[in-house]
């Protein structure tokens, strides 16, 4: 539970890999946000095929309160992860195979300021290193710009975890009670609280 952002792109086959590794790199370095380098050159004739190899190429850095964010992709230049490639790389299942290319990134313990310029830079690399590019955001920032509508949406977020958090810490289940009896118990208390 919390604010996220959701996003899936390509990267232009024109595009430096390595060079918006560098920009990444040195803006990780910049704010002090761990990062880890993958590999920095797709395998000739690689990108836009269908099937991809083992390894993954591309960055990841992790803001501070923040999951770690993917600027990575297959050997194909479709994004992925390291861990969406071993859950997901081998799997037979169609619906399966749709997460290798699901990407995500909760902020919301980082804070606004943190998501802001996490949202700034994925708009600059978006415009300069993808040929497609796709981002949702819980925060609505990425689609308005406006930060009063960011500052309001972790403040819902904020409460709805004190909420669920509170209620919980404050309910105890009661003998006989299965987890899903429990559970709608506890959202209707949150509910009640709401109103």
């Amino acid at each position: 539970m919390g604010l996220c952002i959701y996003y899936n792109g390509i990267i232009d086959d024109q595009a430096s890999l390595s060079g918006m590794i560098k920009e990444v790199k040195d803006i990780a370095e910049a704010f002090d946000w761990k990062y880890f380098v993958f590999d920095k050159v797709f395998p000739e004739g690689s990108i836009g095929k269908t099937f991809y190899n083992d390894n993954i190429y591309g960055i990841n850095f992790t803001p501070p309160g923040c999951e770690t964010l993917d600027l990575c992709f297959l050997s194909n230049g479709r994004m992925s992860s390291y861990v969406n490639l071993k859950f997901y790389g081998n799997s037979k299942d169609e619906d399966e195979q749709n997460y290798l290319y699901m990407l995500s990134t909760k902020t919301q313990y980082a804070g606004i300021e943190t998501h802001k310029i996490i949202i700034h830079l994925l708009k600059y690399l978006s415009k300069k290193y993808f040929k497609e590019f796709n981002l949702s955001d819980e925060g609505e920032y990425w689609e308005t710009g406006d930060e009063k509508l960011l500052e309001e949406k972790f403040r819902l977020y904020n409460a709805l975890i004190e909420n669920v958090a509170d209620a919980i810490k404050n309910y105890s289940m009661v003998p006989g009670e299965t987890f899903e009896q429990y559970f709608l118990r506890v959202m209707q208390q949150i509910h009640k609280k709401r109103q």
